[in-house]
């Protein structure tokens, strides 16, 4: 066991107002705050956000604010670790639901973290990215990755709903947070990619010499597809819960650099008890009801509710019926760093 270290009491006054003065501080006092022994000491704890008790909340937004005054009109879903209006949902992802009403239009802009919009509700609603329009249907991923132009517009006639899953908390850390605004873009005239080249797995358009695909080269990844997938690998998955990463087509990493989506069913009465794994995540529920256990919070979810964990949680999940959830998480930035871990039970 490591001796405790000096406090910063134990120095003269005098000395630390000399310290003060120079603009320097001693680290002994500090170094176990930042590098604690053995594992992190996270300051996020396990949220829940209830969706049924959101909505209300964002139709009444919707009365309160058009979305001409409000750019994005978003509720922020805060780390209760940190306080309601932290713009972290775990230290590294920030999520908002976001609302859209019939008729309206979300002003183009670009900015330098990247997003994925996980459709809650609704039906009409779109995305335009890079001019490709990409329909929201309930379930379906829909990427505006850094630097790409994106605005959002509604042809349809309920109000559509969906989650927002940013890697804003690692930008403005880094102080490289910021957007820029522009006019609204002009359409390609055909359906989006996942519905021409990218239709099959497996499957990408013909190589030729010079060709480079974009660096997002699928925008949106259909729920539907994702379903079928899903199926047919818990029909020969074993007892093992059917699990498929979100991934680029074109090179099989993850969709954004930063963060990782998979989606996850279970069966009815079907469990999981994943590792200990030091990436923080959050949990979107498509369908289904079950019951989830974070280091020893219990946590009982049904369909479009939302929750988070922290590095290093104790994760356990129950499944009441059959269920499909995605799961947000950092691995991939933490993959590139070098220092993804993960912990027997």
């Amino acid at each position: 066991m490591s001796e405790p270290l000096a406090e910063l009491e134990d120095l003269p006054q005098a000395y630390r107002d000399e310290l003060e003065q120079a603009g320097v501080a001693p680290l002994w006092p500090m170094m176990r705050n930042v590098l604690p022994h053995g594992a992190p000491q996270p300051v996020t704890q396990a949220g829940y956000w209830n969706y049924q008790a959101l909505r209300p909340l964002l139709l009444k937004a919707g009365e309160l604010t058009p979305v001409e005054k409000a750019e994005r009109r978003v509720l922020v879903l805060s780390d209760p670790g940190r306080g309601t209006g932290a713009m972290q949902a775990t230290a590294s992802i920030y999520l908002g639901m976001q609302l859209l009403l019939p008729g309206e239009s979300a002003p183009a802009h670009r900015h330098t973290p990247s997003a994925v919009r996980i459709i809650v509700e609704g039906a009409g609603g779109y995305s335009v990215v890079d001019s490709e329009r990409l329909p929201m249907e309930e379930g379906d991923l829909v990427l505006t990755p850094s630097g790409e132009w994106h605005d959002h517009g509604h042809d349809g006639d309920e109000p559509v709903v969906w989650l927002d899953a940013l890697d804003l908390p690692v930008f403005v850390q880094l102080e490289g947070s910021y957007a820029i605004e522009g006019e609204l873009q002009p359409q390609r005239n055909r359906p989006d990619a996942s519905e021409v080249e990218y239709k099959a797995a497996g499957l990408a358009p013909t190589r030729r010499p010079g060709h480079r695909a974009r660096r997002f080269p699928m925008l949106r990844y259909p729920w539907t597809g994702t379903e079928a997938a899903l199926r047919q690998m818990a029909a020969y998955g074993g007892d093992e819960i059917a699990e498929l990463d979100y991934i680029n087509p074109e090179t099989g990493e993850d969709i954004l650099p930063t963060l990782g989506f998979t989606a996850m069913m279970f069966g009815a009465g079907q469990s999981q008890r994943p590792p200990l794994r030091s990436s923080s995540c959050a949990f979107h529920v498509i369908k289904g009801h079950g019951r989830t256990e974070v280091d020893g919070q219990v946590i009982e979810w049904g369909p479009k509710d939302t929750f988070t964990a922290p590095v290093f949680a104790a994760i356990s999940h129950q499944a009441e019926n059959e269920a499909f959830v995605i799961r947000i998480h950092d691995r991939p930035l933490q993959d590139k760093l070098g220092y993804y871990e993960e912990r027997a039970r």
